[in-house]
């Protein structure tokens, strides 16, 4: 089966203004591909670029050399060259971003935070909440937190809120930046369960997982990003 999501000859770097100018390779030659129904775990050393990687498949970093590509809506298109506006429908219906920590939004209760993607993809607002909480529930968020804003949440409680938010659409591609990170035992089995049910309804998804008992366990395989050794 072709990719969902593949790169060809990735690279990025960072210019240091402050520093005189200085240039600071991360990427270089990259070339990744993630099939439907498969979990890719990024691995590699800590500051190697992995997360580098994911802000670049996602749009949040341009790429400085090479070409990503993303399959949507059936038919393939480049992430690099892609305007705002070519962006916002990708997102909307292709591609999901679970980060390490929620943007929160201002004043919105965790239901609709959760909701909001759901709705921009066409489904009725209540029917949109009706997921959401059941989600929330699922990864044991109490209901009588539901309507409030996640500012005042705890970090593992806006995680799980975050993961909502991610799982919710069911977007053919996921990426996954430390998932787990903030969440106890009993909500991170619920994430491997939810990785395995996104992956079994065709989901292609890129992760990074520094707690190796749930990489092991979500993974397909991996694919090591090591530093750049010889900085131009």
């Amino acid at each position: 089966m072709s990719a969902a999501l593949w790169t060809e000859g990735l690279g990025k770097s960072f210019r240091l203004h402050l520093q005189g100018g200085v240039r600071i390779p991360v990427l270089a030659d990259v070339d990744l591909a993630v099939a439907p129904g498969e979990c890719v775990v990024l691995s590699g050393p800590s500051g190697a670029g992995k997360s580098t990687l994911m802000r670049c498949l996602y749009g949040n970093y341009g790429a400085e050399a090479g070409r990503i590509w993303l399959r949507h809506e059936d038919a393939p298109v480049e992430l690099t060259t892609a305007d705002a506006r070519a962006m916002r429908a990708i997102r909307q219906r292709s591609l999901g971003y679970v980060s390490q920590f929620l943007r929160v939004i201002p004043r919105v209760p965790a239901l609709d935070v959760v909701a909001e993607p759901l709705v921009a993809q066409g489904m009725a607002p209540e029917a949109a909440r009706e997921r959401a909480r059941a989600l929330l529930l699922r990864l044991n968020l109490p209901e009588r937190l539901h309507g409030l804003p996640p500012a005042t949440f705890s970090g593992g409680e806006q995680q799980r809120v975050n993961l909502a938010r991610g799982f919710a659409p069911g977007y053919p591609v996921l990426l996954l930046d430390e998932p787990t990170a903030s969440l106890d035992a009993a909500n991170r089995e619920v994430v491997i369960a939810l990785i395995s049910e996104a992956k079994q309804a065709g989901a292609a998804l890129v992760g990074i997982f520094h707690d190796l008992d749930v990489r092991d366990r979500v993974a397909d395989r991996l694919f090591e990003v090591l530093p750049i050794r010889d900085a131009a």
